[in-house]
């Protein structure tokens, strides 16, 4: 099993895990396009060890300007990844099918896109299902000066029990002690 970079061809697979593992919170398929194509370095499918070509999990990401990251199924990114302009990566998604949690899958996953959030200063993400504790591993956090009105309106606009989380040492140091904690705590997403 391993991530590999996400293609267009792999999004029927990625629709139904979505489907899935987010039914209260649906994207359209072109949004997942979209992405794919505008920042393929920050979309990964993870395939099962058994069956290479049975896709179990996905995760997408991509810079942002600060604490602007997109609606859920928002607008798209076209013409907002300027490189002058982006200040900020976004980790807008990651899922796994139930059966493959709880294997460290996901800290796998996220040591990769660590490698490019890592360009950015600060790495953010909109916890969703109560993954709050999951996220607080890999350093991320409440911002302490709290969030604006209008990044606050996004965040409500996916479920009630979503938080944005911010982290800054998102590389490979926090990485390692991540797993460590993980593994002690047993608690994977």
């Amino acid at each position: 099993m391993g991530w590999r970079q996400m293609t267009l061809d792999d999004l029927k697979s990625v629709m139904e895990i979505a489907d899935k593992v987010h039914p209260n919170l649906p994207e359209s398929e072109h949004v997942f396009a979209e992405r794919v194509t505008t920042f393929p370095e920050g979309c990964l499918v993870l395939l099962d060890n058994e069956k290479e070509t049975l896709i179990v999990g996905y995760t997408i990401s991509h810079p942002i300007r600060h604490r602007q990251p997109p609606a859920l199924d928002g607008p798209m990114l076209k013409g907002r990844l300027d490189p002058l302009a982006v200040d900020q990566y976004y980790i807008h998604d990651l899922a796994i099918l139930r059966d493959w949690r709880g294997f460290g899958f996901a800290t796998e996953g996220l040591a990769v896109i660590a490698k490019v959030a890592d360009r950015y200063p600060t790495t953010c993400l909109i916890s969703v299902y109560g993954t709050e504790p999951f996220w607080r591993l890999f350093g991320f956090q409440q911002p302490p000066g709290g969030i604006d009105a209008a990044l606050s309106d996004k965040v409500k606009g996916y479920g009630e029990d979503a938080v944005f989380l911010e982290g800054r040492a998102f590389g490979e140091a926090s990485m390692t002690s991540s797993i460590f904690n993980i593994n002690n705590k047993k608690y994977y997403h």
